[in-house]
């Protein structure tokens, strides 16, 4: 058991510590468009269990695939979360392009343990200002939600994206209409 610690006032921060203020008046942020990644494994908890310490490998290739990728065509890596991705782009067909090859080079990776790795992805355009803590805006939220809906394999675009890219995408994509789904 660990010793309980001493309970501290607002006032009692550490040296540099500084103390939000309700008074503080926010900086204007200057905001940005901005083409959001997200992407997840399908599946990753039950192949966890399945592989135990394997996973360890499953995981290692998929961050290595996804960062050269991303690098190939200028995403910045914003956020990982265990096997989660989030990046960014300045162009809508970039952001496209990395996940029609990452989706393309996990299918052709040999995986540890001989599994498949299927990785959902969504992509959002919209905006978001930088700050102290990162980017901020609803646009992220909604990527995020957009990700959520995907299956594993599939990559779904958000209609302000698709619009982006109806003439301007890879060889051998295409855009198949969902529909419209509440996220």
């Amino acid at each position: 058991m660990f010793p309980a610690a001493p309970l501290k006032r607002a006032g009692d921060l550490p040296p540099g510590a500084e103390q939000c203020s309700p008074h503080t008046e926010a900086q204007p942020l200057a905001t940005q468009t901005f083409t959001f990644l997200f992407t997840d494994i399908e599946g990753s908890t039950a192949m966890l269990q399945r592989l135990g310490d394997a996973y360890a490998g499953v995981l290692a290739d998929h961050h290595r695939l996804l960062r050269l990728v991303l690098t190939e065509h200028d995403g910045k890596e914003v956020d990982t979360q265990g096997d989660a991705f989030f990046a960014v782009f300045s162009s809508a067909s970039a952001c496209a392009a990395t996940a029609i090859e990452v989706q393309r080079a996990f299918v052709s990776h040999a995986w540890p343990a001989g599994e498949t790795v299927r990785v959902r992805m969504g992509i959002h355009s919209g905006e978001a200002s930088e700050s102290a803590a990162g980017l901020v805006g609803l646009d992220i939220h909604r990527a995020a939600r957009i990700a959520a809906v995907a299956h594993g394999g599939q990559v779904v675009l958000s209609a302000s994206t698709a619009a982006l890219l109806r003439d301007r995408l890879p060889d051998s994509a295409f855009l198949r209409d969902l529909g419209s789904h509440r996220l």
